[in-house]
C-alpha cells in the first residue's frame, strides 16, 4: 500500500494531541479492519487524547513520538512532534523523513512565532506540501472571515518560503470537524477535510538519478563482492554504468540481490546488495551514483539548524555524519542568521539554540554532496560535538563549494627536514595554557631566552602581543576566543615547518581549539604545558588589575570568573606555580624538550 510519511507540529496548546487523537480515532472507527496500530475494541477518543496529553506532561515530548494508521487510499506514519521552541531539534528530526506537514494554528490567537518557525524548517528541510489547520474553529462560532484572514497571512508567508503548496482546512479536533468528517457548520467551506487531503497528496519518491550509499561490503571469497546499502535516489538496472566516489571508478552493475532473490532493477527506497563487473574499490560510505554524479568536496554553503545551547562557534572542529560517513567539521562565521518571523537576514558571527543561518563549512576531506533539494540523504548531515558526541546542529547543502578541485597544495623543493638540518634542530610548538596570571609568559620568556642562549631558532608568540595586530580585530567571547586560537595555531604550525622552537603563550581556555592545534603538526612536535595555578592564587596575583575589574563587572568573558577554564586532561607537562620559582618552571620545560630530541 502507497505510504505517506507527514509531520505535525504547532505552538503549544494549538490542540495538537486532540487532533491526532481524533485524527486517529475517526479513521480507526471507518477503516478498523486496515488499522494495524489500533485493533483494541472499544477504543475510546477521550482516553486516547488523554493518553496523549499524558505523553505531554511527562515529558516524552523531548522525543518524537511515530505513529501509524491507514485507510483505504494508503498507509501513514505520522511524525508527532513537540510544540516547544526548546524541542525545535526533535521537530527536525520528524521533518527530516517527511513527504508532507500539518501545521496547526489556533484560530484566536493565529499565526503565531512557532508557526513560523516551524514553516521555516519545514521549508529548509525540503517539504513543499503543507496543510495549514486552523484549528478550535468552534471557539470563533466557525467564523469564516477569520479563518479566511488566517489562511490569507499564512499563504503569503509561506510563498515567501518556497513552500509551493498549501491548502487550509478550517478544523475542530475536540468535535471532529473537518478532520475526517466533513463538518456541516462549514457550509461556506467547499475544500477537503484533514484525512481527504492526506489521502490525495501526491508522494515524490525516487525521483533523480540514481543514488546509493554503501553502508558495508561483503566478499565472503575471492570471487564474490557486494556493495550493500539503501538506494537513496532514481532507479538502477542490471548493466547500467556506475561511478564509485569520492574516488572516480567506474564499472556495470552485473548483479542486483536481495534477501529474496535477484532483481532486474531497484529504486529509491530498497535496501540492495549491488555486484559490479569489475573488481573495484568499494569502501563503505562510498556513494555508487549514475553518469550524473553528485559532487565531491570538502567545503560547501550550508543553512545552518542550531540544536545545542552552547552557540556555535567558529572555527571550532566539531565532527559532521554525512551519509554512512563521520569527517571533520569547521564552520565559519554565518553570512546571516535568518528573523523567523519577518524572514529578514541579519548579522551574526555564531548562532545560538533554535536559530537559524546561512555559512560555508569544511571538512577535513572530500565528501559525496548533493544540495538538499534534489537528495536529502547526500544533502543533509548533523554536526556533531568531538568531546561530549552529543548533536549540536543539522546543516542542509545548498552547493558545493569547488575549493577541493581548484585549490591543491603546492610542493615545495626546500623541504622541513632540510630547514631543520640547516637549523642543526627540529621545530616543535610548545603551548603554554593556564589562567591569566598563573605565569604563563613569564615560563615562556625564560624558556626562549635559555634556548636562543644554545643557539635554538624560536618565536614567542603571546596572547596579549597577538592581539595587537594579527588578532586586533576579535574581542573575547567564546566565539572570538576560538578564532583567537584557531588564528594562532596556523601561525605556529607555519613556524614550525620553518624549523622554529615556537612557544605559544595563551589562556586558550577551551580543550577543543588545543586539541585543534596540536593536530596542525605532528604528534611528536606539540608540547603542551598546563601552567597551573589556582584561581584564587591567580587573582591574589592579578599583575594586570584584570581580576579586579572582572570582580566589578567592567570586563565580562573573563576566564576564570564569568567565563570557563578547561584544565588539560593530560598534558605533556603540569607546572604547579605554588610549589615552583619561574626559574624551576623553565628547567622543566628544557628537561622535556631534550626528551623529546628538541635540545
Amino acid at each position: 500500500m502507497d505510504l505517506l510519511r507527514f509531520l505535525t507540529c504547532g505552538s503549544v496548546d494549538d490542540g495538537k494531541s486532540t487532533l491526532i487523537g481524533r485524527l486517529l480515532y475517526d479513521t480507526h472507527t471507518l477503516y478498523s479492519d486496515q488499522v494495524a496500530a489500533l485493533t483494541e475494541s472499544g477504543l475510546d477518543f477521550a482516553s486516547l487524547t488523554d493518553g496523549l496529553l499524558a505523553e505531554r506532561e511527562q515529558g516524552i515530548t523531548i522525543d518524537v513520538a511515530y505513529r501509524y494508521f491507514a485507510t483505504a487510499a494508503r498507509s501513514f506514519i505520522v511524525a508527532d512532534t513537540p510544540g516547544h521552541e526548546q524541542y525545535t531539534r526533535n521537530m527536525v528530526t520528524g521533518a527530516s523523513t517527511s513527504d508532507a506537514a500539518v501545521l496547526l494554528s489556533d484560530a484566536r490567537a493565529g499565526l503565531l512565532r512557532q508557526t513560523r518557525r516551524h514553516s521555516h524548517v519545514v521549508a529548509l528541510l525540503g517539504i513543499r506540501r503543507v496543510v495549514l489547520a486552523v484549528n478550535k474553529m468552534d471557539l470563533v462560532d466557525f467564523d469564516r472571515a477569520r479563518f479566511t484572514a488566517i489562511a490569507d497571512e499564512y499563504r503569503e508567508f509561506a510563498a515567501g518560503l518556497g513552500i509551493d503548496e498549501v491548502t487550509c482546512v478550517p478544523t475542530a479536533a475536540l468535535d471532529g470537524s473537518n478532520v475526517v468528517h466533513r463538518a456541516a457548520r462549514t457550509p461556506w467551506y467547499d475544500g477537503p477535510t484533514l484525512l481527504e487531503w492526506l489521502e490525495t497528496v501526491p508522494v515524490e519518491a525516487g525521483s533523480g538519478p540514481f543514488r546509493m550509499i554503501v553502508r558495508w561490503v561483503n566478499r565472503p571469497g575471492p570471487d564474490f563482492r557486494g556493495a550493500s546499502g539503501l538506494v537513496v535516489g532514481g532507479t538502477v538496472r542490471v548493466g547500467d554504468e556506475v561511478r564509485v566516489l569520492p574516488g572516480n571508478a567506474q564499472s556495470a552493475v552485473a548483479r542486483l540481490m536481495t534477501f529474496d532473490g535477484d532483481l532486474e532493477e531497484a529504486e529509491a527506497g530498497q535496501s540492495v546488495t549491488v555486484v559490479l563487473a569489475d573488481d573495484v574499490d568499494v569502501s563503505r560510505g562510498a556513494v555508487l551514483a549514475a553518469a550524473d554524479p553528485p559532487g565531491v568536496a570538502d567545503a560547501a554553503q550550508a543553512d545552518l539548524i542550531w540544536l545545542s545551547e552552547q552557540e556555535l562557534l567558529p572555527g571550532r572542529r566539531y565532527l559532521a555524519k554525512v551519509g554512512a560517513r563521520t569527517v571533520g567539521l569547521t564552520v565559519d562565521p554565518p553570512k546571516h542568521r535568518v528573523d523567523v518571523d519577518t524572514g529578514a537576514r541579519l548579522a551574526a558571527r555564531t548562532l545560538h539554540l533554535n536559530e537559524i543561518g546561512v555559512g560555508n563549512v569544511h571538512f577535513d576531506q572530500p565528501v559525496v554532496l548533493d544540495p538538499y533539494r534534489a537528495n536529502r540523504d547526500l544533502g543533509g548531515f548533523i554536526v556533531i560535538d568531538r568531546l561530549t558526541n552529543a548533536t549540536v546542529g543539522a546543516g542542509l547543502v545548498r552547493f558545493p563549494l569547488r575549493r577541493a578541485a581548484n585549490v591543491r597544495w603546492q610542493a615545495m623543493s626546500v623541504t622541513r627536514r632540510m630547514r631543520a638540518d640547516l637549523n642543526g634542530h627540529r621545530g616543535c610548538v610548545v603551548w603554554f595554557t593556564g589562567l591569566s596570571g598563573a605565569g604563563k609568559s613569564t615560563i615562556a620568556d625564560q624558556v626562549e631566552q635559555r634556548l636562543y642562549a644554545a643557539g635554538r631558532h624560536t618565536f614567542l608568540l603571546d596572547g596579549d602581543n597577538v592581539r595587537h595586530g594579527l588578532n586586533a580585530d576579535l574581542g573575547f567571547t567564546d566565539a572570538d576566543r576560538v578564532e583567537n586560537i584557531r588564528r594562532v595555531a596556523e601561525v605556529a604550525g607555519l613556524m614550525v615547518e620553518a624549523g622554529l622552537v615556537v612557544l605559544v603563550s595563551f589562556i586558550s581556555p577551551f580543550r577543543a581549539e588545543r586539541e585543534l592545534a596540536r593536530g596542525i603538526v605532528a604528534g611528536d612536535e606539540f608540547c603542551e604545558v598546563f601552567v597551573d595555578t589556582p584561581l584564587v592564587v591567580a587573582e591574589q596575583r592579578d599583575p594586570k588589575g584584570l581580576y579586579a575589574k572582572a570582580r566589578r563587572g567592567e570586563l565580562p568573558n573573563f576566564t576564570g570568573i564569568d567565563s570557563p577554564y578547561e584544565p588539560p586532561e593530560h598534558p605533556e607537562l603540569r607546572l604547579d606555580t605554588t610549589t615552583l620559582t619561574a626559574a624551576e618552571a623553565a628547567d622543566a620545560v628544557l628537561v622535556r624538550l631534550g626528551q623529546m630530541g628538541v635540545v
